[in-house]
């Protein structure tokens, strides 16, 4: 497409509102999943340090299923 200047560009054809507020949302939503996935790596990180030092092994949370859950999940399923 061509504009004739930065404001049409701006306007997307009076489309312009939904289009910028469409791409705001998703680069926010992209920047909020970055940060929960670094925050959730540091939670884990530090979990998997801890025990390490003190030998003890923590279940993890019922939201992360380990291979064995999904082995379990699997055979009673049959």
């Amino acid at each position: 497409m061509y504009w004739h200047s930065f404001s049409d560009f701006l306007r997307m054809g009076e489309h312009g509102l939904y289009v910028w507020s469409s791409l705001g949302m998703v680069a926010l939503l992209m920047v909020l999943e970055s940060w929960w996935v670094r925050r959730r790596l540091r939670l884990v990180r530090r979990r998997l340090a801890d025990s390490s030092r003190t030998g003890k092994a923590e279940r993890p949370p019922a939201a992360v299923l380990t291979e064995n859950d999904v082995g379990e999940a699997a055979r009673g399923a049959q």
